[in-house]
C-alpha cells in the first residue's frame, strides 16, 4: 500500500481536496485534527506542554487551546518548541495509522509537511495550490481574520511555490480547473502505482 501526503498553504483547499479522495474511498488521516486530539490524550504531550508553557494550560483535563495560543502566536520560538512537542508523536500516530489500512493507497492531510520531515514517510506527495490573493480571501471568510494575520500566519509556513517544487503532484484550486477532474487524474495513476504487481 502506498503511503500518499496532501499539503498546501493556508487557504490552497487542501482539506477539500482530500474530502473528494475520501468520497472515492480512500481513508484519510487528518493531522490537525489528531494533533489536537492527542495534546488532550498522550502524555507525552502533555507532560511536555505543561513544563514549557505551564500547569495552567490544561484545565479538567483538556488543553486550553485558546490560552496556549497566546502563549505561542507571534512568537516564532515558542512555536517552534510547540512543534517539536507535537509532531513526533503525531508522525507515529499516523504511520500507525497507515499500517492499519488496506487500500492501494491511503492518505494523509497536513499543513506542514516538509517542514516537519515528515515527507520522508511518505511514498508520494500531492501539492494543492492557489493564488496568494484567493487564499487571503477564503480564510479570512472562514476564519474570520483580517489579511494582516493571515498574512502574518502564511510567513509562518513555507514558500508556496518552493512547497509546489517538491510535489510529485500539483493541484490547482485556482477555481478556473476541475478539482475532481484532477483528483481523478492523480486516483487512477495512485492505483495503478498501488497495485502489488506495479513498481512503485
Amino acid at each position: 500500500m502506498l503511503k500518499v501526503g496532501i499539503t498546501g498553504g493556508i487557504g490552497s483547499g487542501k482539506t477539500l481536496v482530500a474530502s473528494i479522495f475520501h468520497t472515492l474511498g480512500i481513508p484519510v488521516y487528518d493531522a490537525d485534527s489528531a494533533a489536537r486530539q492527542l495534546m488532550n490524550s498522550s502524555p507525552e504531550i502533555r507532560e511536555q506542554v505543561t513544563r514549557l508553557f505551564g500547569a495552567d494550560t490544561y484545565k479538567n483535563g483538556q488543553l486550553d487551546r485558546q490560552l496556549l495560543g497566546t502563549r505561542v502566536f507571534g512568537d516564532p520560538q515558542k512555536l517552534k518548541q510547540l512543534n517539536e512537542v507535537v509532531h513526533p508523536v503525531t508522525i507515529r500516530n499516523s504511520q500507525e495509522w497507515f499500517t492499519r489500512q488496506t487500500t492501494p493507497y491511503a492518505i494523509k492531510e497536513a499543513a506542514i509537511f516538509f517542514e516537519s520531515g515528515s515527507d520522508q514517510y511518505v511514498d508520494y506527495m500531492i501539492g494543492v495550490t492557489a493564488s496568494e490573493a484567493l487564499r487571503i480571501r477564503r480564510t479570512m471568510e472562514r476564519s474570520h481574520l483580517t489579511e494582516t494575520q493571515v498574512r502574518e500566519r502564511m510567513r509562518q509556513q513555507m514558500d508556496e511555490a518552493e512547497k509546489m517544487r517538491r510535489c510529485h503532484f500539483v493541484i490547482d484550486n485556482n477555481e478556473t480547473i476541475s478539482l475532481i477532474a484532477q483528483v481523478m487524474n492523480i486516483h487512477k495513476k495512485l492505483l495503478t502505482l498501488g497495485r502489488p504487481d506495479t513498481p512503485a
